[in-house]
Order: C-alpha cells, then sequence, then structure tokens
C-alpha cells in the first residue's frame, strides 16, 4: 500500500497493539499457534538436525578438522525452525556468522555444509569460505557473513529487488542484537520504511552478543522498539518456542506481503556455546547455562509435547535421534573424505 506524504499510515496486521509511529508496542508474544501432529515432528527432525549437526561441528573443530571461525547456533534452533515454516516458496533468507542452523532450516545439503566446513571441494563455496560464507541460489539462501551487521543492508537491497520485480517475496534478514547497533542498520530501516519494502528483520536477541551482557551494552534493550523512529511496527516473541516464532513470522509476512512494509521481530533466546568455539563463555555462570537448559530448551519443550499429546512414544524419538545422527555422522565423513581445492581455485570467483 503506498504511503501518502503527511499522512499516518493506517494500523497494521503485524502489531495488533500498536500503530506504526505511535511508539507503543505490542511487548513479548504470547500467543502461540497450535502446531499439527505433522508440524510438531518435522519441529523436532528439523531442530534435532541442526543440535545434532552442531555438536559434531564443534567435536571437529577440537580436533582441529575445522579451521578459522566457527559459531555454534545450539539453544537457538527453534528461531530459524519456526521462522522457516512461516515462509513461503521463493522468500529469501540472509543472515550473520552464526549460520550454519539457517542452512539447514533452508534444506540445505548437511554434506555439502560440513564438507566447507572442513575445507573441502565439495562444500557450497568450494572450501573457501569456510563457517561463515557460504551460500545458495537454489535454496534462496544468500549468507553467512562475517562482517558485523553486513547482511543488513544487503536483505534490505534484496528486497528492493523483490519490490522493482513485483514478485510478491520476502526477505527475511536475521542479525543479533550486537549488530542491531550499528549505523548501516539504521540506515537500512529508513530506507525500507522509506520505499515500503518487503524485509522481515528478525533480531536474534542471545542476550550476550559477542561476550557483554546486553544490559552494559545497549541503551534500549528492548530490541522491538528499534523501529519506531522509523515507523517500523515490532514485537518482541519468545524465540525458545518454535510456535510462538512461528505464530508472529506468519503475521509479519501477511503484513508485508499485503504491502504494509517493514516489520521488526525480536526473538528473545539464548545461545549454550560461547559466541564462537575460541570463547570460553566465562562472563556468564554454569548455573544460567544450565536453568535454561532445564526450563526453556527448544527441543525439550516439543519432544514433551509430542509424548503428553500421545503422538510418539519414547522409542520412536529415540529412533528419529538415531536417523539424525547417522545423517549427520554421514555428512562428516563425506567432508573429512573430500578433496581440498586446487590451489588454482584462489584465482577463481575473484571480483577486480
Amino acid at each position: 500500500m503506498a504511503k501518502v506524504k503527511g499522512k499516518p499510515r493506517p494500523k497494521t496486521s503485524s502489531t495488533s497493539a500498536r500503530t506504526r509511529g505511535s511508539g507503543k508496542t505490542a511487548g513479548k508474544a504470547g500467543a502461540n499457534s497450535a502446531l499439527t501432529k505433522e508440524q510438531e515432528f518435522e519441529a523436532y527432525r528439523q531442530m534435532l538436525l541442526i543440535r545434532r549437526f552442531e555438536e559434531r561441528a564443534g567435536q571437529m573443530y577440537g580436533m582441529g578438522l575445522i579451521g578459522g571461525f566457527c559459531h555454534l547456533y545450539i539453544g537457538q534452533e527453534s528461531v530459524v525452525v519456526g521462522m522457516q515454516m512461516a515462509l513461503e516458496p521463493g522468500d529469501q533468507v540472509v543472515t550473520s556468522y552464526r549460520d550454519h542452523g539457517h542452512m539447514l532450516a533452508c534444506g540445505m545439503d548437511p554434506k555439502g555444509v560440513m564438507a566447507e566446513l572442513t575445507g573441502r571441494q565439495t562444500g557450497y563455496s568450494a572450501g573457501k569460505g569456510g563457517s561463515m560464507h557460504m551460500f545458495s541460489r537454489e535454496k534462496d539462501f544468500y549468507g553467512g557473513h562475517g562482517i558485523v551487521a553486513a547482511q543488513v543492508p544487503l536483505g534490505t537491497g534484496i528486497a528492493f529487488a523483490n519490490r522493482y520485480r513485483k514478485n510478491n517475496r520476502v526477505c527475511v534478514t536475521y542479525f543479533g542484537e550486537g549488530a542491531a547497533n550499528q549505523g548501516q542498520v539504521y540506515e537500512s530501516f529508513n530506507m525500507a520504511e522509506l520505499w515500503q519494502l518487503p524485509v522481515l528483520y528478525v533480531i536474534e536477541n542471545n542476550r550476550y552478543a559477542m561476550g557483554t551482557s546486553v544490559t552494559r551494552a545497549s541503551a534500549q534493550t528492548d530490541f522491538s522498539k528499534r523501529g519506531i523512529s522509523f515507523n517500523i511496527p515490532g514485537e518482541q516473541v519468545n524465540g525458545m518456542d518454535v510456535r510462538a516464532v512461528k505464530a508472529a513470522g506468519e503475521k509479519a509476512l501477511k503484513s508485508i506481503r499485503s504491502g504494509e512494509g517493514p516489520c521488526i521481530l525480536e526473538m528473545l533466546t539464548y545461545r549454550y556455546r560461547g559466541h564462537s568455539m575460541s570463547d570460553p563463555a566465562k562472563y556468564r555462570t554454569r548455573e544460567e547455562v544450565q536453568k535454561i537448559r532445564d526450563e526453556s530448551d527448544p527441543i525439550e519443550m516439543v519432544r514433551n509435547r509430542l509424548l503428553e499429546n500421545g503422538w510418539a512414544a519414547e522409542d520412536d524419538l529415540k529412533a528419529i535421534d538415531r536417523q539424525v545422527r547417522e545423517t549427520v555422522m554421514e555428512a562428516a565423513e563425506y567432508a573429512q573424505a573430500g578433496p581440498e581445492p586446487d590451489p588454482s581455485e584462489l584465482w577463481t570467483d575473484i571480483y577486480r
């Protein structure tokens, strides 16, 4: 819907408790869309795949099989899985360096992802990108970016292309609460709202950025409000519950597709490991991490619902875990057996 100069925009379907520019936020999303039996199983499989893949990647990093940086997604699985359940075919995804989970949720082959992590020619970037720099045009996944917040203007640009082409696609642009303080984020917000771009900004707030508590690094810790000065509505979401993520994603995407411009979703989530494999995470206590694991683990929540609803028995879930572990083991073996890039590859895919 075109914006009329000088007149406030109408209340949007993505924010039941605020209008654009009002400064009033809807607060944390509490409504969960109930998942069907099939959706619960799919969410369980996808999150478990990400968890087991990341656990194996951490082991291989410790063995020296993965070099460079490696940022694990353990604990945050429900964010990307819930959002992916809300997307339509053709929607694009772009994210930061904590990206393995996003790749797997988009349907990228675990073998190709693991091969890239180990620097093999059979990886998604021919072994030259590593953990932070791979993409798949086929799966509409546009990275994987190592520079903090660099993907935000890129995602905004993809959304501009969607608007230009009138293809009804939305670009989901993920970034963390640490990146939310970067200036290029606000330049992107301004352009996205000014041009009514079909972009959904998903802020994955895992509380610590690189290692500093969000309460020490940000004057405004409710990141759903970060778009207020640009008239972009925002909502806080329980990012540990795949149902809440899916529900909030569907609502925001419906608003964006209707032409009402960009939205912000702040996913309140938590990473169990350090910022990267080199981070011992001494800035928080073991008790804090264990409390989150015991009370809010996203996979355990789905697992408990499957059991409580009588949709699965313990043996059924153990069978899924075995299948997932086999998939991850096959990916690890494939990666280690693959050839390293030929030295001549140093000069390919280079802009001059």
